[in-house]
């Protein structure tokens, strides 16, 4: 199996991909199994997606891991994607940091068990300076929490006098974001064949490109990575510009 120092990028490869690992506990109920079995399922996913990446030219690499809502979910099955969070990073930290892995998590800190709030920050500060590919996990992150939270810095540093109301931009919202520093996506993928963002990255998916797959996230592979983003390719991105053809129809 190929390393991240062993492959090469595609050309004309997108920097930034996002997923939304969906399906994991569809995937367990197919096969007559409880929704929690098909996490550590997932987790494989997980690896093969990190290991491919890079052949497909992705330096940038988010994953939807565990939003804010998913709180709402049954004790165990909560309980179990925190113990696979562990195990993960327990696992392949090592072998992340040794490929130049830089690890990002995205998301609130504030509420998650100290063991896990402490293996967050192990990951970070271990791979704190690779800079050979970035892999983001958004864990405990929700899109519209993320706003608010922005929000609410910056109107602690206007009540405090760190600066006035009209010196608000959208640069200056989105520099508080858990996501700051980080390219905006290029594509973002969903698996699992449903349609939606469920409150993932609302603000930096502005002019990104989505493609939906049907395949449930255990079975997702460098395979489907590759036909997503060959599918990005034949996209026309305009970022609310026109083309050359709109422009002369106006005319």
């Amino acid at each position: 199996m190929a390393t991240i120092d062993q492959q090469q990028p595609a050309p004309h490869a997108p920097l930034h991909v996002a997923i939304v690992m969906d399906g994991n506990g569809r995937w367990a109920k197919r096969r007559g199994l409880p929704r929690q079995v098909g996490h550590p399922k997932g987790v494989d996913a997980i690896r093969r997606v990190v290991e491919a990446a890079p052949a497909q030219g992705v330096r940038w690499l988010t994953l939807y891991a565990f939003s804010t809502e998913n709180w709402r979910r049954p004790a165990g099955e909560v309980a179990e994607v925190m113990r696979l969070l562990k195990l993960y990073v327990n696992s392949d930290l090592d072998k992340l940091t040794r490929e130049g892995v830089k690890v990002r998590i995205l998301g609130r800190r504030t509420g998650l068990p100290p063991d896990v709030a402490e293996i967050v920050e192990r990951a970070e500060r271990q791979t704190a300076h690779n800079d050979k590919f970035f892999l983001q996990v958004a864990f405990n992150y929700g899109g519209r929490a993320d706003i608010a939270d922005a929000a609410r810095a910056l109107a602690a540093e206007a009540a405090a006098g760190r600066l006035q109301p009209g010196d608000i931009t959208e640069d200056l919202l989105q520099s508080r974001l858990s996501t700051a520093g980080i390219p905006d996506p290029d594509l973002v993928i969903r698996t699992s064949g449903e349609q939606r963002l469920s409150n993932f990255l609302l603000w930096e998916t502005a002019y990104s490109e989505f493609v939906f797959q049907d395949v449930l996230w255990p079975d997702y592979g460098a395979d489907y990575l590759r036909a997503a983003i060959e599918e990005f390719h034949k996209r026309e991105r305009r970022y609310g510009g026109a083309v050359a053809d709109d422009v002369l129809a106006a005319g």
